[in-house]
């Protein structure tokens, strides 16, 4: 759970992470809302040690940014980033075999100060962005992020059920390359936490908009046919062939030739057709990616909670009641002071006052 004080006035913004409702369930409420249908396509490249995926994330991703709305919305510049970290993200969670959330967050030094992607095993997905900056027209990656080198893009995986004492696994990667130079596309910065991550070469192609977040990756593996999707992986035989296996590397050259445009506008059978019309592949059903948040009364209340009864007061005093907003989806939660009361009446020890929580 991630807690942030805003400036002015005194209220709580949090945003509240754990399980995600069932797809299914998710899913039936996109298709009454009439919405156009999110799709995760998972394919291989018959007798050759590549897969691919390709994700159009439609009615989910209008989903997140109807919800920002009532904050007046984002700036272009971060609504393309924030999109493609949720195809980036959806990708990634459908790419490994995890019981958990796969966060993907990026931070720095600019006007944005946190993007947050967050997505569950069953592709459930929802995302954020703080700004507390002016965004400039046309703003590149680092413009938004990283303006003195300060900035990180952290991968983290959060198990559902930990074992006692387990944490989540999390890798952070800088926004820069080997020479300290800025890099202004986030697919190359996480191709390269792939890189290093799973020694497996990895080609991947974002792109967003205020309609459509979209995404194809492209990935050796050290195995052929159907292992490719059962996570038989060699750690080294493959990294022998880092770098130089042709037939990997003559398919993402194809996936290169892929253009913003045709991501953002052509549909899946259109967009494999005209780049690997040569290559036999094999495609599986797809998946639907949904909108989903989890926050709730209670996990606020527990996060009130964990502040003290001196921070609630003060709150209290101050504007009469305490207002949580859901940066994620939009929901307002207020507790009156008797609410505030019946947090901390079975509580005997009170943890110490805190303004940040995670």
């Amino acid at each position: 759970m991630w807690l942030s004080r805003q400036p002015g006035p005194r209220n709580w913004l949090c945003q509240a992470a754990g399980a995600a409702p069932p797809r299914g369930a998710a899913t039936r409420a996109a298709a009454e809302r009439g919405g156009p249908m999110s799709e995760l396509h998972k394919f291989i490249f018959d007798g050759l040690p590549v897969r691919g995926m390709l994700v159009r994330l439609t009615g989910s991703w209008q989903e997140i940014l109807k919800r920002r709305q009532a904050a007046g919305g984002y700036p272009a510049e971060v609504t393309n980033l924030l999109g493609e970290m949720t195809a980036a993200g959806a990708l990634m969670q459908s790419n490994i075999k995890f019981n958990g959330a796969l966060i993907l967050q990026i931070f720095g030094d600019g006007p944005v100060k946190l993007a947050v992607a967050e997505v569950q095993p069953d592709l459930s997905l929802r995302a954020t962005a703080t700004v507390t900056g002016t965004v400039d027209p046309g703003s590149s990656l680092s413009q938004l992020v990283n303006v003195n080198n300060q900035g990180r893009c952290a991968i983290t995986l959060d198990p559902k059920d930990k074992l006692p004492g387990q944490q989540a696994y999390q890798g952070v990667v800088p926004l820069y390359g080997d020479q300290r130079e800025k890099i202004e596309n986030l697919a190359e910065v996480l191709e390269h936490y792939m890189l290093q991550s799973e020694q497996l070469d990895t080609k991947l192609i974002l792109a967003a908009d205020g309609s459509v977040a979209a995404g194809l990756l492209i990935q050796r593996l050290p195995v052929k046919g159907q292992g490719n999707l059962e996570g038989q992986i060699d750690r080294d035989a493959n990294e022998d062939q880092i770098g130089v296996n042709e037939d990997y590397k003559r398919i993402a050259m194809l996936a290169g030739t892929l253009k913003r445009e045709e991501l953002l506008t052509l549909d899946a059978d259109t967009i494999l057709r005209r780049l690997f019309w040569e290559e036999q592949v094999s495609r599986f059903e797809p998946v639907v990616p949904s909108f989903a948040c989890n926050c709730s009364r209670e996990r606020v209340g527990g996060m009130l909670r964990s502040l003290g009864t001196a921070e609630i007061e003060s709150i209290i005093s101050e504007r009469g009641k305490v207002a949580v907003g859901c940066e994620f989806c939009g929901a307002q939660y207020e507790f009156d002071p008797v609410d505030a009361a019946q947090l901390f009446a079975s509580q005997t020890n009170q943890p110490p006052p805190s303004s940040t929580v995670q």
